[in-house]
C-alpha cells in the first residue's frame, strides 16, 4: 500500500466522522422536542457506514462511506401533561426516542476516531517528508 492510500482512507474516514458528529448534535438538539402526535415526533437518526473497496495501481485499499443515514426504531417516550399545550386528547405529549447517554457516548466515539484519522494524517505527512529528505 502506497502512502498516498492513507490520505484517501484517512480522508474517507474523517468525513464520515464528520456526517457522524453532524447527525449526533441533531439529536442532542432535538432530545427534548414535544410533539402532539407519534406521526409529528422527531426520531433519533443513525448513520449507517459501509466499506468501501478501491482498486489503485499497487493493490487493494479500502475507505467508508456513509450509506444512508436512518432513523432509530426504539418506542418513542410520552409523558402525561394535560396542561401543555401540545397535549393530546389524553393528555399526553410525545417526545423523542433520543437517549442523551447514549448519545454523548456516541458524541466522544465519534470525536476520538475523528481525533485518531487526524493523527495518522500527520504522521503520514511526517513519514512522507522524512523520505523526501533521504533522496536529499
Amino acid at each position: 500500500m502506497s502512502l498516498f492510500n492513507i490520505f484517501n482512507i484517512a480522508g474517507s474516514a474523517l468525513s464520515a466522522q464528520s456526517v457522524r458528529l453532524n447527525v449526533v448534535a441533531s439529536n442532542l438538539a432535538n432530545a427534548d422536542s414535544a410533539a402532539s402526535s407519534t406521526g409529528q415526533t422527531y426520531r433519533a437518526r443513525i448513520p449507517v457506514f459501509s466499506a468501501v473497496m478501491s482498486r489503485y495501481g499497487d493493490g487493494l485499499a479500502t475507505g467508508v462511506r456513509v450509506a444512508g443515514i436512518v432513523q432509530s426504531q426504539a418506542p418513542l417516550r410520552s409523558r402525561y401533561a394535560p396542561g401543555n399545550p401540545l397535549a393530546d386528547k389524553n393528555g399526553y405529549i410525545h417526545l423523542p426516542n433520543v437517549s442523551v447517554i447514549e448519545q454523548m457516548a456516541d458524541m466522544i466515539s465519534a470525536s476520538r476516531t475523528y481525533q485518531d484519522n487526524v493523527q495518522v494524517l500527520n504522521t503520514s505527512k511526517q513519514l512522507l517528508l522524512n523520505t523526501l529528505r533521504l533522496g536529499r
